[in-house]
């Protein structure tokens, strides 16, 4: 049946949240242009993800060998919590922890290498964790996140581990004993003294099933815990460096500050000293055109002088010579 390709669903899907539509709305068009209106419809119901669903998703399209480990798993943890089985499920237990903290930062890694990612603190690593968790006990939403389409993060409310204590344990020879006994009166097993020594083995187990239980949710606490502990060590780390950069920054401030308010004292001293230059080079222009004013009143004067002298030496001249 024509359709969108699993290729281009993939590219969908690893596509971040907030460019999904987008994406989602151009394929729509590609298939309306190239005359799928099957493919079209298909596509435009695709829903986008949040963004703890759509880390999950690309946790399942970049590396699914990760992910069919977590499936395996989880089928084999759910085999031993029907069974029963308590040393198995601690085994198994201890490999979920191991597994759903390798696949969470994994997620870390691949969110950083993505550019439109958004950034590491604020990444849903607690509803991815949680993802993870609910898929140990939900076949359905193991099989969603093994597919990569998951659209919102999913979560577990039970013990996840193992299953709650029940009331009565029911095994193999209790359901062929039953097929080989006809049908009793109510009361008529009353007394028998098997029943004691099987009910006393089954609230042993659901008594051990419940301790394991409680086990597991302190160590989770206790691995929350821890890392709480390292986030805020690296938090308070980042604080220290950031406040170390600030007090560099403000003492670089101050120098940049102290050289200038230097560069503007030098700057006035010499605007000051121009000005005194500038007023001695105008008394000096009024001293040199007063002496080029009083050489010229002399040079007139003393070119007078001569010429009475002249004048005077003529005519003693002619006087002499009338004698």
């Amino acid at each position: 049946m024509p359709g969108p390709s699993a290729e281009l669903v993939q590219q969908l899907y690893r596509t971040p949240p907030d460019r999904f539509v987008a994406a989602r709305d151009a394929a729509v068009a590609e298939a309306r242009r190239a005359g799928d209106p099957t493919t079209a419809r298909q596509l435009a119901r695709l829903r986008r993800p949040t963004v703890a669903a759509w880390l999950v998703n690309l946790l399942a399209i970049r590396r699914p060998e990760l992910v069919a480990d977590l499936v395996q798993l989880a089928d084999a943890l759910r085999a031993a919590q029907r069974e029963l089985r308590g040393p198995r499920l601690r085994e198994l237990s201890a490999q979920r922890r191991a597994v759903v903290g390798a696949l969470v930062a994994e997620v870390r890694k691949l969110a950083a290498a993505e550019p439109d990612a958004p950034p590491a603190g604020r990444l849903p690593l607690a509803e991815v964790e949680a993802t993870l968790n609910a898929a140990f006990s939900d076949v359905e939403v193991a099989e969603q996140v093994r597919a990569g389409r998951l659209l919102r993060a999913a979560s577990y409310a039970g013990f996840g581990e193992v299953p709650r204590p029940q009331l009565r344990l029911v095994t193999g020879d209790d359901e062929e004993a039953e097929e080989e006994r006809p049908a009793r009166r109510p009361g008529a097993q009353r007394g028998r003294p098997e029943a004691a020594p099987r009910t006393d083995r089954a609230a042993q187990r659901a008594e051990q099933a419940e301790r394991a239980a409680q086990r597991a949710a302190r160590a989770e606490r206790a691995r929350q815990r821890r890392a709480l502990d390292r986030e805020l060590a690296k938090a308070q780390a980042d604080q220290e460096r950031a406040e170390a950069e600030l007090t560099e920054a403000a003492g670089q401030e101050r120098d940049g500050a102290a050289v200038l308010d230097g560069i503007e004292a030098e700057l006035a001293e010499l605007e000051r000293r121009r000005a005194v230059a500038e007023q001695d080079l105008s008394r000096a222009k009024l001293a040199r055109r007063a002496a080029e004013r009083a050489v010229t009143v002399a040079r007139r004067r003393a070119g007078e002088v001569e010429a009475l002298a002249a004048e005077e030496g003529d005519a003693d001249a002619g006087g002499g010579a009338a004698d």
